[in-house]
């Protein structure tokens, strides 16, 4: 394979960020490749060429970071870590009143204390001294409150695309109802799809958004009758932060919402680890994405939270997406390409991506709570999933395929 297809591959396999949304416009044929049709694994003529693409998956989510930086510097700005978060503001997790004293003295300015109850925590926003860089205040506020966990709002993105072709508008077709809700956090659905509630978390005005749109009309087409939609985007620049994902959870957690869908993928953040933990304790089965980053990217989060049940995608022959991501472990897989959603104007369309796999392993996991209640929600899935790839489970496939027969095919 040569240098130039591959790039030609990642040009079309990579489109620009849409606001804070970083996703996969539809796939065209990688050049030269040679597919295990047993796994799906990718190989080609020369040798190194995998890993060369791997790196150049990693080379073209990091050019994106950059331009999306570029083009929002008013709002958006690198964290200590050099992930990109929210301009100017910082969060605490559990600070002492002493604390809040240093911080205030040294030009930090307390924001708001917001308590979650449906999570029991309570999470303190600040705004950083004035003139001062994001990663250089983050390092400062650690300074001054060594006990307390202190991270800047990263910013969370979209693990999928739609393609922009659309094909006439048209019902979804109906299948067997799930009647537990389903929650999930993302943009604001279009209207196509009935949802029972939509939620803002984002500054900015709502508007629909084609990603959530998909996201919902997988749900439904899936038997989901219930479905909550948390919106973290909003028209906002900055928007898909760990707080706003955090409000959304505990949102959920009180509408008594036992199962959440997140097909986003972000940097481990200590306040949304602490949310997803405490969710976790309240009963509810959170169910996410590994991304569309390649394996060379760092670890996505929420699905390498411990507990949270990680997702990847297949396409129509059962092949694991050559462009999946990776999480600190990995439960299922799902369809994630070779299908249909809805977009925001209800109009079907392609997708791709382990966005679109993660709501239909989220309807099995609400059928599976409808049918015997939450203990036994991971077993009923496994006795579901279909074993791909090396016997039992493995890293590209997880314990097994689930929900084949729910996606909407050309």
């Amino acid at each position: 394979m040569r240098t130039a297809s591959i790039a030609l591959f990642l040009a079309v396999l990579f489109g620009a960020p849409s606001q804070a949304q970083l996703g996969l416009p539809s796939l065209l044929p990688l050049p030269g490749a040679v597919i295990d049709r047993t796994t799906g694994a990718i190989g080609t003529t020369l040798d190194g060429a995998t890993g060369q693409i791997g790196r150049q998956l990693e080379q073209v989510r990091l050019d994106r970071i950059d331009r999306l930086l570029s083009s929002n510097r008013g709002t958006i700005e690198r964290d200590i870590n050099g992930a990109p978060a929210r301009r100017g503001e910082l969060l605490m997790l559990d600070p002492a009143p002493d604390v809040l004293t240093r911080l205030n003295q040294a030009g930090f300015e307390l924001v708001e204390q917001r308590l979650l109850a449906g999570l029991e925590m309570t999470v303190t926003r600040f705004n950083i001294p004035k003139g001062m860089s994001l990663a250089n205040a983050q390092q400062l506020a650690t300074r001054l409150a060594p006990d307390s966990e202190v991270t800047a709002d990263q910013l969370h993105f979209a693990s999928g695309s739609l393609a922009k072709t659309a094909l006439p508008r048209m019902g979804l077709p109906a299948v067997a109802a799930i009647s537990e809700p389903v929650g999930f956090i993302d943009g604001a659905p279009g209207g196509a799809t009935p949802v029972a509630a939509i939620q803002p978390f984002a500054i900015g005005t709502a508007s629909a958004n084609n990603h959530a749109s998909a996201v919902a009309s997988l749900l439904f087409r899936a038997g989901v009758q219930r479905i909550y939609a948390a919106d973290v985007y909003g028209g906002d620049p900055a928007g898909g932060g760990a707080f706003a994902i955090t409000r959304a959870l505990d949102w959920l957690v009180r509408q008594k919402v036992r199962v959440v869908s997140v097909s986003l993928v972000g940097p481990a953040n200590p306040v949304l680890a602490r949310a997803i933990a405490a969710a976790r304790a309240c009963g509810t089965t959170i169910i996410a994405a590994v991304g569309n980053d390649g394996p060379a990217a760092p670890p996505a989060y929420p699905a390498s939270y411990v507990g949270v049940l990680a997702v990847t995608g297949v396409d129509g022959r059962n092949r694991a997406l050559i462009e999946a991501g990776r999480a600190l472990h990995l439960d299922y897989a799902a369809p994630g390409a070779d299908m249909l959603a809805a977009d925001a104007v209800g109009r079907l369309v392609r997708v791709r991506g382990t966005s679109f796999a993660t709501p239909l392993v989220a309807a099995r996991a609400a059928a599976a709570l409808q049918s015997r209640g939450a203990p036994t929600i991971v077993s009923i899935l496994d006795r579901e999933a279909r074993d791909l790839g090396k016997r039992g489970p493995d890293t590209t496939f997880g314990r097994g395929l689930l929900c084949h027969e729910c996606k909407i095919k050309h």
